[in-house]
C-alpha cells in the first residue's frame, strides 16, 4: 500500500494515508516522499471528502474508517484494481508470483530492465537496494510488479494476483501459506490457475519445473507457452553447482556462471526467474548476467544492520519454514569464526494460528543456537518448538529480555539473524545497542 501511494503521488494525485503500524524501510521512504501516514481512526480525517479511498485487505467491516467510508457513499477501490485501472492499463505487466522470493525476484528484474536502459515502471514490497523507492512509473511500457496471493480487500476475497493480467508471468513456488485465508494448498492451487487463466497466448510463463504443485495448477488448463526452470534435468533452464556458488545451463547445453553477491540457492533460483523474465523482453541472457553481478540486495533480506564486538546482525524477511531454512543455509558458508545464531518471531497470520508448528524446528535447526519471541497474539507456545530443536534454543515472552538474553551469549565472529515479517519491537537497534554497551564495559 506505501508503494501503491507513491505512484498515486507520481500521477499528480495529493496523497495521505492511515496505518496502525508503519515501521521502516518504508515509513521513513514515505515520510521522504512527503506523504502524510496517521494512525488517528477518527474519520474526520476524510473531510474534506477524498476523490477516492483505497482500502487495504488488512481492513474489515467493523474498522471506524472502512464503516465512515461505506456510511457516507465514498467512493473506494481495493489496491490491485486501482492498480489495475491507473497504472497498468496498457503496460507489458512483468508479474512475479510464488509462496517465497516475490519481492528479491522482482527486485532482481527491476534491475535488469533498468541495467538494459529499459527504464521499467515497478511496484515491489520492499526496497530494492539498487533504487531509491519500492515503486515507480517509469516511462516504457515495461512494468515489473510483484504478485501477491493473498486476498484482495473485505470485499474482494479473490487473490490481488488477478487483477493484474501480465504478458510475462513467473511463478517461483507454490506452498501452503496464509493459512487465515486458504485451508488448504488445493486452495492456493485454485487462486494460481485464475492467474494463468489471465496471460494471453501470446504471452509466457516461467514456471518453477522442480514442484509438483506447480505442474498439477498448470495441468489444470494452460493456454500460453511455458519455459521450466529449475535443478532437474528436464527443466529448459537448469541450476546447477558451480565452483562455490552458481550457474545456468541453456537449452543448448552451455553453462553461464552467476557471478553475484547474493548467497544460496535460493537466490540463484530467483536470480534464473528474473533473467528468463528480462530474456522475454528483449535481454540477452548474456546482458543479464553481466548486470547481474551489480545488483545489490533488498532491504530486509539477509540485510546486514551492524557489526558491533565482533557480532554481525542481520535482518531477514523470512517467516515461512522454508524461507527460514533456506535463508540459514544461504548464510552459513559466511560464518567462518563464530556461530550461526537464528532470532525468530512467529508474527504472520499463519504463524499465529500454528500451521507451521510441525515444520519449524527442522528450519531452525540449521541455525547452531535459536532465540524465540513468544508474542502475545498466539494461542501456542514456542516453548514447544524449543523442546523439540535439536541445538540449543532460548525463548521469551519479553523483548528486552530477549534482547538481554542474546547479547550476553553472542561472542566476536558470531552472525545473528533476526527473522520477522514486522518490526519486531525495534530489536535491531536495540540488540546493536546492548552489544555496544557490552563493548564499552568489557
Amino acid at each position: 500500500m506505501g508503494s501503491l501511494a507513491l505512484l498515486a503521488r507520481d500521477l499528480g494525485y495529493r496523497v495521505s494515508g492511515w496505518d496502525r503500524n508503519v515501521y521502516p524501510p518504508m515509513s521513513t521512504l514515505l515520510e521522504s516522499q512527503g506523504i502524510a501516514v496517521t494512525s488517528d481512526e477518527d474519520a474526520t480525517q476524510l473531510e474534506p471528502a477524498p476523490d477516492c479511498v483505497i482500502i487495504g485487505n488488512a481492513l474489515s467491516r467493523g474498522h471506524p474508517l472502512v464503516e465512515a467510508v461505506l456510511d457516507r457513499g465514498l467512493p473506494y477501490a481495493s489496491g490491485p484494481q486501482w492498480l489495475a485501472e491507473h497504472v497498468l492499463q496498457g503496460r507489458w505487466v512483468l508479474a512475479v508470483s510464488g509462496t517465497h522470493g516475490k519481492t528479491t525476484t522482482a527486485g532482481i528484474l527491476a534491475w535488469l530492465l533498468e541495467d538494459a536502459g529499459l527504464d521499467p515502471g515497478f511496484l515491489i514490497g520492499g526496497v530494492p537496494g539498487n533504487f531509491d523507492r519500492s515503486a515507480r512509473l517509469g516511462s516504457t511500457p515495461f512494468f515489473v510488479i510483484e504478485a501477491d496471493e493473498y486476498d484482495t480487500a473485505f470485499f474482494d476475497k479473490r487473490s490481488k494476483f488477478v487483477h493484474f493480467r501480465p504478458r510475462t508471468l513467473v511463478i517461483n513456488n507454490l506452498e501452503h501459506d496464509h493459512a487465515d485465508i486458504f485451508p488448504d494448498l488445493a486452495a492456493i492451487q485454485t487462486q494460481f490457475h485464475h492467474l494463468v487463466r489471465t496471460v494471453p497466448g501470446g504471452g509466457l510463463i516461467l514456471a518453477n519445473g522442480d514442484q509438483t504443485s506447480i505442474a498439477e495448477t498448470l495441468q489444470r488448463g494452460c493456454w500460453t507457452p511455458v519455459t521450466r526452470f529449475g535443478a532437474e534435468p528436464d527443466n529448459d533452464y537448469r541450476l546447477q553447482r558451480h565452483g562455490d556458488g552458481w550457474g545456468v545451463t541453456d537449452t543448448a547445453g552451455g553453462l553461464h556462471p552467476l557471478a553475484w553477491s547474493q548467497p544460496g540457492e535460493h537466490n540463484a533460483r530467483n536470480a534464473l526467474a528474473a533473467l528468463l523474465a528480462a530474456r522475454h523482453v528483449g535481454v540477452p541472457l548474456e546482458q543479464g548476467l553481466a548486470s547481474l553481478a551489480g545488483f545489490r540486495g533488498m532491504k530486509r533480506r539477509q540485510e546486514l544492520r551492524g557489526t558491533v564486538a565482533g557480532v554481525r546482525v542481520f535482518d531477514d524477511f523470512a517467516h515461512h519454514p522454508t524461507a527460514i531454512s533456506a535463508t540459514l543455509q544461504a548464510m552459513r558458508p559466511g560464518v567462518t569464526a563464530g556461530r550461526l545464531i537464528a532470532v525468530l518471531e512467529p508474527r504472520s497470520n499463519t504463524m499465529k494460528l500454528g500451521s507451521h508448528q510441525a515444520a519449524l524446528p527442522s528450519a531452525l535447526n540449521e541455525a547452531d543456537q535459536v532465540f524465540l519471541f513468544q508474542p502475545p497474539a498466539i494461542d501456542w507456545r514456542v516453548a514447544d518448538i524449543v523442546e523439540r530443536l535439536s541445538v540449543p534454543g532460548v525463548w521469551s515472552d519479553n523483548l528486552e529480555q530477549l534482547v538481554t538474553d542474546i547479547c550476553d551469549n553472542a561472542q566476536p565472529g558470531d552472525c545473528v539473524v533476526v527473522m520477522s515479517n514486522g518490526s519486531f519491537g525495534g530489536i535491531h537497534e536495540r540488540l546493536l545497542q546492548a552489544l555496544s554497551n557490552k563493548e564499552q564495559t568489557l
